[in-house]
């Protein structure tokens, strides 16, 4: 059996070969292989035969070297350019109000159907500036002093938003005060900054510590007060990067007065010549929040009588009228001593700083208007103003 499967395949076999000498006959020449088609080649055996930019040029006895001209220095230089500095400050103020400008002067072109100034459009224009967030006393009184001497007179926009602006800056120019930085009795100047969460406190106090520090060459310690989010004392410790300033925290969940105690014992050892102390905002639990903000101003005192010397509350900008709630809330809590106003950038209602100045007259010693490090800068009354209704300086 077996050897009759192994002549069966023998036969088949030469009748392969036969078939082949007949199909391919002595001395007929190759048959190429098809071109219609690409062979499949693995990622290894590609890799291998490819030949790469860099195996030519290493392959040459002098290196080509791309043609250089000005236009590429001045793409890199605008590539790592600093555009914080860009136009300067009234330049970056005024791209920062542009939603409230914006809204503002849109408005004022849409209500100038009249050469004459009746009561009708100064309804409008009040209206107007109640919408900006300036509240109804404060657009009143804006319109009221506007009026004076122009009622049924001829008037353009242009006159229109120039004596606004002017009316505006009067409302301003008693709270546009910076901070005296002289402490009584020697030692660190104390400043207590707070505000609710979400308010921008953390990169307000690393923007002004990097203004006090460049700009008025002062040496500046900040203190984790906010101890209740660990997120807030990473966010601050990078802030204090870079600034340039110095951090001392606590493990989180310490105890926010003796973080301050602590801190101003280590500002006092270092000379430091400005502390400032971060603090919680979480404003759904006041009796807790005003608790702590007590206890952490009767501890400082124990340490120094005249600290804190500044207590500052951080706004945002866009959460418009209940700035105003805010205020009354941190001033029943503490003795705030100043304002500072954030994301102004932000907001189609830039008016509410007005209002606030109007209605409280706490001095406002900066305003924030983007997230570089240099937007946070002091406050002036008459470039604010003139921002405002879309003015040039």
């Amino acid at each position: 059996m077996i050897f009759w499967r192994k002549k069966n395949n023998i036969t088949d076999q030469e009748k392969d070969e036969q078939d082949d000498r007949l199909l391919h006959p002595p001395k007929e020449p190759g048959i190429e292989l098809s071109t219609d088609y690409e062979a499949e080649m693995g990622e290894d055996l590609r890799d291998t035969l490819e030949v790469s930019e860099a195996d030519i040029i290493d392959q040459l006895e002098e290196t080509p070297v791309p043609e250089h001209r000005l236009f590429d220095d001045r793409k890199e230089a605008e590539d790592l350019s600093d555009h914080t500095e860009e136009g300067g400050w009234f330049w970056r103020l005024t791209r920062g109000l542009s939603k409230s400008s914006s809204k503002l002067t849109e408005g004022i072109a849409g209500l100038i159907t009249k050469k004459k100034l009746d009561q009708e459009t100064l309804d409008q224009l009040e209206e107007l500036l109640i919408e900006a967030d300036l509240g109804p006393k404060t657009a009143a009184r804006v319109i009221a002093d506007f009026s004076q001497d122009r009622f049924g007179k001829d008037i353009s926009e242009d006159e229109i938003r120039e004596a606004l602006a002017k009316g505006i800056e009067e409302i301003l120019e008693p709270v546009a005060r910076p901070i005296k930085l002289s402490a009584e009795g020697g030692g660190p100047f104390v400043i207590l900054v707070c505000g609710v969460n979400g308010a921008g406190k953390t990169t307000t106090i690393g923007k002004y510590a990097s203004h006090l520090i460049r700009e008025q060459k002062k040496s500046v310690l900040i203190a984790a007060g906010d101890t209740f989010r660990a997120a807030a004392i990473e966010q601050l410790a990078e802030w204090v990067r870079r600034s340039g300033a110095v951090l001392f925290s606590k493990e989180v969940g310490a105890d926010a007065a003796a973080v301050a105690y602590e801190a101003y014992d280590k500002a006092v050892k270092d000379k430091a010549d400005i502390l400032i102390i971060d603090t919680a905002g979480r404003l759904q639990n006041k009796a807790n929040l005003m608790a702590e903000l007590e206890k952490i101003i009767r501890v400082l005192k124990k340490r120094n009588e005249t600290v804190p010397h500044a207590v500052l509350l951080v706004l945002d900008a866009t959460t418009g009228q209940n700035a105003f709630s805010q205020v009354e809330t941190f001033k029943k809590m503490v003795d705030v001593t100043g304002l500072i106003v954030t994301k102004l950038d932000g907001s189609a209602k830039g008016g509410v700083l007005v209002g606030l100045a109007d209605q409280y007259g706490l001095p406002v010693h900066a305003i924030g208007v983007g997230e570089g490090v240099r937007d946070l800068r002091p406050f002036t009354a008459r470039d604010y103003a003139r921002s405002l209704m879309g003015l040039s300086d």
